[in-house]
Parts: structure tokens; C-alpha cells; sequence
């Protein structure tokens, strides 16, 4: 199986390109987005009024001292800017609206997409790496989506009527202030290539300290470090990767307070050269057509120009930055799932399923690029209702034959066959219903006993979870909890002992009623008495069901119908207990040192 870094694509997507797959997540609101432009070009349009009144009311009713004309126009710039100030509000409202639901689908569609990868992804990449990249990588991008569409058009339509009104107003004028647009697009460029390359770089050391957080803040993780006893190795490592982390941050602030100055002091300069360039036209030259109301409505809009061009910089500065994350987000859609359902896919009627398992010449490799195959031409046929045992050494390849069968990996060559239909022609959702596992780690939610169990049919009754922890010899013990079936387990159910713990999963197997069952040392952590007691309940599951048993307990491979003795990736012997045994073979070796060490009912084959 091919590690899931190689399904990466291998070249980088230019900026222009990623930006442009970015703006495709709005075509599916494209009414709201008409409706909210629409509204922008409406509150542009009103906010085009104020200046131009304020004209009016200096020229024709301070200067020309007419209070009736000051009255009337202060009341319609009040009554103007209400309205404009209520539009944007609503066109800001649509805008987050539109841009949290695109949010919403992008999470859902990431993750979507990485329950669908096959279990080599996950075995391959860190729990903190994928964290990060669906919830910082997505909120870094989040004020791109909710607001860069709206801010841009606004932002646009202002800077393009702002300039046709200026230069109504005197076109001298309005020349000296675009003089200095181009170094507006300069600095934004250049901030903006930093600011990517400084987004990337924090994101990729946040996912590393999220990692790191995530492996040893677990359960499992604070065991380990308090039982080795060196929490100050981990404090150092912590330390190295939190200075690290805190420095990108500081160049990201650093960063923004740098660009803004810049367009503070570039804003606060191009006002007194228009001062400079007006009073030089108006005391030296005699300019009739300035007015000192026109100079007044110009500054107005200058400064009106200025800061939609800082926030077209700005957010200039932030699609640049936010190139990474989506490239970083783009990245994990466009894994290639290696299992997934084929066209037109057979539904196993789990209810008519027989239970009949086929392996035809399986050849398998987790990675295709080593030479010796993980199982090499494994065939054997079980007939529905038996028990098959596979044993062997530790890594022979027994849990991987078992994980071909509810299609966790898809073979290399050859098939496997439920019934006759390879699984890979099987829909993934009924093939799930059909076979049910009690895996050799038992993972339990954070959650109670009650949701635990529903994880395998989340509509069984209270009366089908009591009946299905009796047969698991579990019902007492949570009964004697202090809230029952509700009690909470804690972190991979560490409120629990081991063999409560699987005892708890083969009771979840009972109540899905799986056709086909595989337990993979389903009672490893059980001691011979606990065995002994739930082993009558698993009999009785097992019957009429095709079961497959990682066997390590004598009890257990005595009564199977079938032995698949594995060793290297192959299948060396099968038979029935005492076929096995008199051939002399790897089965009577792996049985004598069983007796030797542990005693014919506790010893462990496999």
C-alpha cells in the first residue's frame, strides 16, 4: 500500500491557480452573492452623496449665508449616511452568511474526504497533522471567505467612482493624488509575497506543536512520560517548538504593523500635497474654479479614496497569505482515496448474506515499493457458520488477512469474495453492516457506555444493550457503576480495566449482529476465568456466523473448523486441530513451546 504522501500532488499549484479553485467555493451561492454586490453598489453609490452636499452647504449656505440651504443639506447627510451605514451593515450580514456556509462545506467536505482514505493515511500521518489542517488551516482562511468578496467589490466600486467624482472636481488635483497608487500596489505586492511564505511557515509549525501536543497530552502519552519519569526531555522539546512557533507569530505581527504604517504615512502625505497644490493654484494664479467648499468635498473624497485602496492592499496582503493554507487544504482534498465503492456497487442484503468467504491467489503489499509482498498467494475457502483460527508468529500476517476482508486495503491481486461478489464490487456501506470486528486494541470513546455501544447500532433498544453485555459477562459491572449505562469511560475508555474494556467491545459486536465476525485476540487482556465465563456467549454468536479468530488461547483453536497456520505472508499449513498436530509441522512446534511455557489452557499460540 503506498504511503499517503506519495498520493500528494507533486507540482505546487501557482498562486493565481489556487486563488481561482478558492473562488469556485461561491458558485454554489451565487444568488445570495448577486444580492449582497447589489447592495454594495447601492451603499457606493450613497456614499458618494456627503461629499458633494458638503460642497453645498460651504459654497451656497456658510459662504453665501443661507441657513435654509445648511439646514437641508446637514439633514440629508444624516439621513444618507443612516442609510448607507444600514446597507452596509446588510451587505456585511449576507457577506458572513455566505462566506460561513462555504466554511461549513469546506470542513465537511475535508473531512468527508479523510473518513474515505484507507487506513495506510492514518497509520502514516500524525493525528496533530490532520487536527490542524481541519480546524487552523480552514479558520485561517476564514475571514478570506466570509469577507474578501464583499470588501473587494465594495472596496473596487468606491476607488473607481471616488475617481470619477475627483476628477469632476478638478482634474489637477486628482492627478497629484494617483500619483501615488502605483507605490500602494508595490508595497502590497511585496508584503504580500512575505506575508505567504510567513502564513506558511506558522502553520506548519503550529501543526508540529499540535502534534506534539496530541501524542503526549493523550492518555496513553502522559502514561508513557510518567512512567519513563522524563517529563523534562519532553519540556524541552515542547520549549524548542514553542519559541519556534512564537517567532513566526512575531513575524506576522510584525508584518502587519509594518504594512499599515507604511499606508498611514502614505495616506497622511498625499492630503497635505493636494493643501499645497490647491493653495498654489488658488493665491498664485487667481483659480476661480476652486472654491474652498470644493477643496473641502475634495479632501472628503481623497480621504474616502484612500482607505478602500489600504483595504484593497489589505486584502491583497491576505489572499497572498491565504494561499498556503488553501494550497495546504487543496492538498488533503486532492488525496486520492484508494477504497472506494465502484460504479453501480452490489448491496448485501445483510439479512440474506450467507457468510461465505473466499480468498482467491491474494497477493498483498502495504507498500508497493518493497519487493517482498506483506501476504503472497494466500487462498482458502470458509464455509458460512465456521470458525476459522489463524495462527502463527508475531507478524506473519494474520491481522492483515483480516483486514482484507471488511476492505480496510484493497488486495493487490487475486480476490476475496463474500458470497461470491468480490468486496471490491461491494457497496462499502452494506459491506460494513455485514462484518463486525473486536479488534486486538479496543478504542472507546469519551463518551458513556450507553453512546459506546450505540457506535454499532445507534437505534438498539435499552433492553438489546442489557441483553448484549450479559452475553459479554459486562452487564453486572456496569450496573454496579454509579450512573450505569450512562457513566462516561474517560479517554480510550481508561476508566475502565483492559478486559472491561473488551469486554464492552465484543458486547458492541453482539449488538450489531454482525454475518461475518473477526476477533482479532478479542480476549487477550482477559484472564482464564473471565474467558472462561463469556466463552459459552461467543459460542453461541459464532453460531451460524462465518468467524474469524486470531487465535491465542488453546480453547479456542481446539474448536475451530478450520486452522490457517501463517507464517512470512503465506499460509504453510491448515487443517482441523488434530490434523495439524499430526503432521509435525509449525502448528505442533508453536503447540509444544505453548505447553512448555504457559499450560495447555492458558498458553498462547500466535
Amino acid at each position: 500500500m503506498a504511503d499517503p504522501s506519495d498520493s500528494l500532488p507533486a507540482p505546487k499549484a501557482s498562486s493565481g491557480a489556487v486563488i481561482k479553485r478558492a473562488g469556485q467555493l461561491f458558485r454554489p451561492h451565487r444568488a445570495k452573492v448577486v444580492w449582497t454586490l447589489v447592495a454594495v453598489m447601492a451603499g457606493v453609490v450613497l456614499g458618494l452623496l456627503p461629499p458633494w452636499f458638503l460642497q453645498v452647504i460651504i459654497d451656497e449656505g456658510l459662504i453665501g449665508r443661507n441657513l435654509d440651504t445648511v439646514v437641508l443639506f446637514s439633514i440629508l447627510t444624516v439621513i444618507v449616511n443612516l442609510v448607507a451605514a444600514g446597507v452596509t451593515l446588510l451587505y456585511g450580514f449576507w457577506g458572513v452568511q455566505i462566506g460561513q456556509a462555504i466554511m461549513c462545506e469546506l470542513r465537511g467536505r475535508l473531512y468527508r474526504h479523510l473518513q474515505g482514505m484507507s487506513l495506510s493515511f492514518f497509520t502514516a500521518t500524525r493525528t496533530g497533522e490532520i487536527q490542524t489542517r481541519l480546524i487552523s488551516d480552514i479558520g485561517g482562511v476564514q475571514n478570506v471567505v466570509s469577507t474578501t468578496l464583499t470588501d473587494a467589490v465594495s472596496n473596487l466600486a468606491i476607488v473607481v467612482s471616488t475617481l470619477v467624482a475627483m476628477f469632476v472636481f478638478d482634474w489637477r488635483l486628482t492627478l497629484l493624488s494617483i500619483a501615488l497608487i502605483p507605490l500602494f500596489g508595490w508595497i502590497g505586492q511585496k508584503v504580500g509575497d512575505f506575508a505567504r511564505d510567513v502564513r506558511k511557515g506558522s502553520q506548519e509549525q503550529t501543526a508540529e506543536l499540535n502534534a506534539m501536543m496530541q501524542e503526549t497530552l493523550s492518555v496513553s502519552g502522559i502514561l508513557l512520560t510518567k512512567t519513563t519519569g522524563r517529563q523534562d526531555v519532553l519540556f524541552e522539546k515542547f520549549d524548542v517548538e514553542n519559541v519556534k512557533l512564537a517567532d513566526w507569530q512575531i513575524k506576522l505581527n510584525v508584518l502587519q504593523y509594518l504594512f499599515f504604517g507604511m499606508i498611514r504615512m502614505i495616506t497622511s502625505l498625499s492630503p497635505a500635497l493636494v493643501y499645497w497644490l490647491a493653495g498654489w493654484l488658488m493665491i498664485a494664479h487667481g483659480d476661480p474654479s476652486l472654491t474652498v467648499g470644493k477643496l473641502v468635498a475634495f479632501t472628503a473624497l481623497q480621504i474616502r479614496l484612500f482607505f478602500p485602496l489600504t483595504g484593497i492592499m489589505g486584502t491583497h496582503v491576505e489572499l497572498l497569505s491565504s494561499v498556503a493554507l488553501f494550497e495546504r487544504i487543496f492538498e488533503y482534498l486532492d488525496l486520492k482515496q484508494e477504497v472506494v465503492d465502484r460504479p453501480d456497487p452490489v448491496k448485501l442484503d445483510s439479512e440474506s448474506v450467507q457468510g461465505d468467504v473466499r480468498f482467491d491467489d491474494v497477493t498483498f503489499r502495504y507498500d508497493p515499493a518493497t519487493e517482498k509482498p506483506s501476504l503472497d498467494r494466500i487462498s482458502f475457502s470458509a464455509s458460512p457458520g465456521q470458525l476459522v483460527a489463524l495462527v502463527g508468529p508475531s507478524g506473519a500476517g494474520k491481522t492483515t488477512i483480516t483486514y482484507l476482508i471488511p476492505r480496510l486495503y484493497d488486495v493487490e491481486s487475486g480476490s476475496v469474495k463474500i458470497d461470491g461478489v468480490d468486496v471490491r464490487d461491494i457497496e462499502g456501506s452494506s459491506l460494513s453492516r455485514v462484518v463486525g470486528a473486536v479488534t486486538q486494541e479496543t478504542y472507546l470513546l469519551h463518551s458513556s457506555v450507553r453512546e459506546n455501544l450505540k457506535v454499532a447500532k445507534p437505534d438498539a433498544t435499552d433492553a438489546e444493550m442489557v441483553e448484549a453485555c450479559r452475553l459479554a459477562a459486562i452487564h453486572d459491572h456496569i450496573e454496579s457503576l454509579e450512573q450505569g449505562y450512562d457513566t462516561v469511560v474517560g479517554e480510550r475508555g481508561y476508566k475502565l480495566s483492559g478486559g472491561e474494556k473488551q469486554r464492552l467491545a465484543i458486547a458492541r459486536a453482539i449488538l450489531k449482529n454482525p454475518r461475518i465476525l473477526i476477533l482479532d485476540e478479542a480476549t487477550s487482556a482477559l484472564d482464564t476465568e473471565t474467558e472462561r465465563l463469556i466463552q459459552s456467549s461467543l459460542n453461541r454468536l459464532m453460531k451460524g456466523r462465518t468467524t474469524f479468530a486470531i487465535a491465542h488461547r488453546l480453547s479456542t483453536v481446539i474448536a475451530a473448523d478450520l486452522i490457517l497456520v501463517v507464517q512470512d505472508g503465506r499460509i504453510v499449513e491448515q487443517g482441523r486441530h488434530q490434523e495439524l498436530l499430526a503432521r509435525g509441522g509449525l502448528y505442533r512446534k508453536l503447540h509444544e513451546e505453548q505447553f512448555k511455557s504457559e499450560g495447555p489452557l492458558a498458553g498462547e499460540i500466535a
